[in-house]
């Protein structure tokens, strides 16, 4: 699952990165290879917003500006705000160098920052990170659209532990049936592309995000609920979560980076503290093998008047 890019491997074959993205694969750079922030902001980082966190992280919404997840003074949160965002910028620039056209006109979603221990928050099981699941419905309508994450462990001294199951067509042929997305011929028997009642909400959403950004998150689509119920199944069932088919853990060192397609590749963050993480949509046109992203594996289990 995990594809190592060590030394500067990563400029002078930017193509084994993106094939490696596109093939459902975990790009693993044991070196970040992004600017992180210098000692004393990351110092600041660690031991201030823990205390200050509102919601589970804190996020850098772009479009609007602004961080959300914290309750502090105006410096406070401004310094955030500048820390993520030029993380962000520093994340966007790597991305566009080594990934082609693959993130051109992605839709940027958040840079976050994780200032929690994963293990043992005793959340509820959708809103868990510690149990294993592909990401879905959490962005407003991707309509079929890769969701790509960057994440970096700035915790100085304790991994970050991953577990996956697999990647998202693996995970669809041992449990899609289960799920309620196959049924027993493992043919798609949920739509995935949207009727005209989508659509007119997309528009109507599409109008208040010209007012406020963040409404996007509103809009949804048959895609995005198929992949949503999917995500729940896997936190839910008991079944699924005793079995160990495809399992597998992987450790992420201090001060390492990695991205992954999360809505194409089952993860489970079972330890770890204090990360950076960018999230955008990528365009599924923009990839070079359109055939291995989720809607399309759907979309090849369909009965011909089912698409």
């Amino acid at each position: 699952m995990k594809a190592t890019v060590d030394g500067s491997g990563w400029s002078e074959d930017p193509e084994r990165i993106r094939d490696a993205l596109e093939a459902n694969r975990i790009v693993f750079f044991p070196a970040c290879p992004v600017p992180l922030p210098d000692a004393a902001t990351l110092d600041f980082l660690r031991r201030k917003l823990p205390e200050r966190l509102r919601l589970r992280n804190i996020n850098f919404h772009p479009e609007a500006g602004k961080v959300s997840g914290i309750e502090a003074d105006a410096a406070t949160t401004l310094r955030v705000t500048d820390v993520l965002r030029s993380h962000l910028n520093d994340v966007c620039g790597f991305l566009r160098r080594v990934t082609g056209d693959l993130t051109r006109d992605a839709r940027i979603v958040t840079c976050s920052f994780r200032p929690i221990e994963e293990k043992g928050r005793n959340l509820k099981p959708h809103a868990s990170n510690e149990l294993v699941h592909v990401d879905a419905g959490a962005y407003g309508a991707t309509d079929g659209d890769r969701i790509l994450r960057f994440f970096v462990n700035v915790h100085p001294e304790r991994d970050r532990v991953w577990a996956t199951r697999g990647p998202f067509e693996e995970v669809l042929d041992r449990y899609g049936s289960r799920a309620g997305l196959l049924d027993g011929t493992g043919r798609l028997c949920v739509p995935i592309t949207k009727g005209a009642g989508d659509r007119a909400f997309s528009a109507v959403v599409s109008g208040l995000a010209r007012l406020n950004p963040l409404a996007t998150v509103l809009d949804s689509s048959p895609y995005d609920r198929a992949m949503r119920r999917l995500h729940n199944y896997m936190k839910d069932d008991e079944a699924f979560k005793a079995d160990v088919a495809g399992y597998e853990e992987i450790r992420f060192p201090p001060n390492s980076a990695w991205m992954v397609f999360t809505d194409g590749v089952s993860h489970a963050s079972l330890e770890g503290q204090f990360a950076l993480v960018t999230t955008m949509i990528v365009r599924r046109a923009r990839m070079r093998h359109p055939e291995r992203s989720p809607f399309e594996v759907l979309l090849s289990r369909a009965p011909a008047r089912a698409a």
